[in-house]
């Protein structure tokens, strides 16, 4: 069976519609410390994104709230740690977990079963320069093209990283554009959500041009024609987009050509009940249409049936998660959490 993460194409066992993973997740990458700063100084509030160097937190009634203005520099460069991670993807292949290291500026891959990763992309510090990032939000594998796609936030780029020896830059793909989550389909088309205006935008990796606007019409609003702060992203066989609609606390999906979307998961009012999201983050949508949300402020990893009107918790449930933001399955159905400064695998039972 295949399943699309909001990263690239894996095959992956079908997962039970009651499957259950172990509450005690295994450290996998980085540290789990319950604070709320991470090793570079960064606090949890700066896991959200930033809209014009203002940090949106909070929503009433489908208005965004500016929060004050953030600014962070990372201490933290060594390859045993993490510093707020946030998207990751797992290559079954080459059994290991790449991780967009956002505080640290870099991506790093690990190899499952080591102490220390290694540093595939950036790494040279926060700059602009083709041979660093900016606080990068998330990453995909381009197989075709044996290739990183990373969204490189702070420097408003969509970046690519050959992931061979000696590779000491990237090129950059889309400039202009406050990107935070990517997905791939299976005719190539680069999926990105752009927070700034409040949109997703479809590009073809054969001959990237301007982008098609797939999700978002109408400005940051609740309506079902509008998106507010869209982060993450998946996509599924027939092309419709997932959107991790966090400021509106609710994932919306969007049918290929639709003009509106469809709330899935989420009453768009913030809140800890089974039918409720507070800022989610990750997604992951099944072919049976079973999406997972890492439901960041609620600390929880949600399951949600497709077309029910509430969800349930599979992780988190008793004893919170430090701010999950990203989330990945491997082949073996394990599942896989960024939050705080590391990475933890909740194996499937």
């Amino acid at each position: 069976m295949v399943l699309h993460l909001f990263f690239f194409v894996v095959v992956i066992p079908q997962i039970s519609a009651d499957a259950h993973w172990s509450q005690e997740g295994m450290v996998v990458a980085g540290s789990i410390e319950d604070s709320g700063e991470d090793s570079s100084g960064d606090s949890d509030e700066n896991n959200y994104p930033l809209r014009h160097g203002v940090l949106y937190r909070g929503r009433h009634h489908g208005q965004c709230e500016e929060d004050g203005i953030q600014q962070v520099e990372t201490i933290i460069a060594a390859t045993n740690r993490l510093a707020s991670p946030h998207g990751l993807v797992i290559d079954d292949e080459n059994q290991t977990i790449i991780i967009a290291d956002k505080s640290n500026h870099r991506i790093i891959e690990w190899k499952i079963g080591d102490t220390n990763g290694q540093v595939v992309a950036g790494g040279k510090g926060k700059g602009y320069g083709l041979n660093q990032l900016n606080s990068p939000t998330d990453v995909l594998i381009d197989k075709e093209t044996n290739s990183l796609i990373i969204c490189n936030y702070g420097s408003r780029q969509v970046v690519r990283w050959l992931r061979r020896a000696g590779t000491k830059r990237g090129e950059i793909l889309i400039a202009d554009i406050a990107c935070w989550g990517l997905a791939i389909d299976d005719h190539r088309n680069l999926y990105v959500s752009d927070i700034d205006n409040d949109i997703v935008l479809r590009y073809s990796l054969e001959d990237i041009k301007n982008g098609t606007v797939v999700a978002g019409r109408n400005g940051p609003s609740n309506d079902l024609r509008s998106l507010c702060n869209p982060t993450y992203l998946c996509v599924d066989q027939q092309q419709a987009v997932y959107v991790s609609d966090t400021e509106n606390n609710r994932v919306m999906k969007w049918n290929k050509d639709a003009q509106e979307g469809v709330c899935i998961a989420g009453d768009e009012l913030e809140g800890s009940s089974p039918n409720q999201l507070s800022h989610p983050g990750g997604i992951f949508v099944d072919t049976l249409g079973t999406l997972y949300v890492a439901d960041t402020q609620n600390g929880r990893i949600m399951r949600w049936p497709q077309n029910k009107p509430q969800g349930t918790t599979i992780v988190g449930n008793g004893d919170p998660l430090h701010s999950p933001i990203g989330l990945s399955f491997d082949q073996d159905g394990n599942l896989y959490v960024t939050h705080s400064q590391g990475v933890q695998r909740f194996d499937i039972e």
